[in-house]
């Protein structure tokens, strides 16, 4: 695994087959990958096992939600699959989030632990339908404060938040960021989107990318565009 790379592949798949055919076509020097609900849930733990076996990093996206113990020991059970990241909802509170942080700082190899701040679907009416009336970007940065405070790694934002979540915690704090479609693609059921160059230009970390590469006729390929497209964007500057 190249300790640089800043691609995420989304394995949204309902099934074990078609996501391991994709992975054959990949290279885990060049992508992690991430394993999400619906994925997860059809395949379980051993699905993890051999993504880890084939040298792949793994982001675990189950989005842990509950009471602190539940949660703490959630986060335990992903830390002994030997997986790279795991999330939690930040909107869970402080004690929950502290109380993982806890926890996973007994394990041997703990792995990142990240907070999801404001899902990347939701716009601000879709907020204030739920009681939360505001700009997600406000939502965004509180709740990442919240995080950091407990403890945590980082946190999933929109890019389009990364610059002002960015300029509110500073360096170190880590930023993953879904919503990220390449130049000239489609934005599926996203809301708040940027190009890869435009996410780590606004100060991401990591790019959730899953559609545009998944789904493309030669899925390296489209890494390797994202990449030129990310060292361009990079010299022009």
């Amino acid at each position: 695994m190249s300790a640089d790379t800043r691609i995420i592949v989304a394995l949204d798949f309902p099934a074990e087959a078609p996501a391991l055919a994709l992975v054959e076509r990949l290279d885990p020097a060049r992508c992690r990958l991430k394993v999400g609900k619906e994925l997860f849930t059809r395949c379980g733990p051993q699905l993890v096992a051999e993504l880890r076996r084939r040298d792949y990093e793994v982001f675990l996206d189950l989005k842990f939600h509950d009471i602190p113990n539940t949660v703490a020991a959630a986060c335990a059970a992903a830390a002994d699959l030997g997986v790279w990241m795991v999330n939690l909802h930040a909107s869970g509170g402080a004690a929950m989030m502290a109380a993982a942080r806890e926890r996973l700082a007994t394990c041997a190899k703990p792995p990142l632990l990240i907070a999801v701040t404001v899902l990347t679907s939701l716009d601000a009416a879709d907020l204030a339908a739920i009681g939360c009336p505001g700009e997600p970007a406000e939502r965004v940065v509180r709740l990442a404060q919240l995080a950091k405070h407990a403890g945590l790694d980082g946190v999933v934002c929109s890019p389009r938040e990364a610059a002002r979540v960015r300029g509110a915690l500073g360096p170190g704090f880590r930023l993953v960021t879904p919503g990220v479609r390449p130049a000239g693609a489609a934005t599926g059921d996203q809301k708040r989107v940027m190009t890869p160059a435009e996410a780590l230009a606004a100060g991401a970390d990591y790019l959730v990318i899953g559609r545009p590469i998944t789904a493309a006729p030669d899925p390296l390929a489209a890494i390797e565009a994202i990449e030129r497209e990310i060292v361009g964007a990079a010299g022009a500057e």
